[in-house]
């Protein structure tokens, strides 16, 4: 019986003993879908004032006072990352630039909420958690449910394309820091 059972398993879906390869594709959708619908709530606060949000507003106000100039620009370009870049993770497509979206944006939170320590309420440990399941999700991929796989050039994630979204993610958010007061 166990030779048939191996000789069934290919190398692409071979997995660790007792473990079945639809379990890491299972939980990838999870990590997605709460981090993704998590950050693209947060977008919405910032684009439409959803969920006590500020709109553009009050998140433009905000990042004036945190020293980015064109404060309301900057909001929309915030919400627009988190939101759109929230609803690529849950869907999964575009997985390794939905996860930059999300890590550029959360590079510039820590930037603007560092000095507090690392715990709640003053801390960035929120920041730091949604920052390294984006670059995790940018790395692995989306998994097997996903839309990417349905996407040619996509199907087979590979890591080069999740190391080139998390580059383009840090240089981006570093440009953006540079031109902040």
């Amino acid at each position: 019986m166990t030779s048939v059972l191996n000789r069934s398993l290919t190398p692409s879906s071979a997995a660790p003993e007792g473990a079945s390869p639809h379990a890491y594709d299972v939980g990838l959708l999870l990590v997605r879908v709460v981090l993704g619908v998590t950050v693209a709530a947060h977008g919405a606060q910032k684009l439409f004032g959803w969920f006590g949000g500020g709109g553009i507003e009050g998140t433009g106000r905000f990042f004036t006072m945190s020293g980015y100039p064109s404060g309301r620009t900057m909001a929309v370009i915030a919400g627009l990352s988190e939101t759109l870049g929230g609803l690529g993770l849950v869907l999964g497509l575009l997985a390794p630039l939905a996860g930059a979206a999300v890590l550029g944006t959360m590079i510039n939170a820590l930037a603007v909420k560092w000095g507090g320590g690392f715990f709640a309420p003053a801390g960035v440990e929120y920041e730091v958690l949604l920052l390294a399941g984006a670059a995790g999700l940018a790395l692995t991929g989306p998994g097997r449910i996903a839309v990417d796989r349905f996407l040619p050039g996509l199907r087979a994630h590979r890591l080069a394309y999740g190391v080139a979204a998390v580059l383009l993610a840090a240089v981006i958010a570093a440009l953006v820091l540079l031109i902040r007061n």
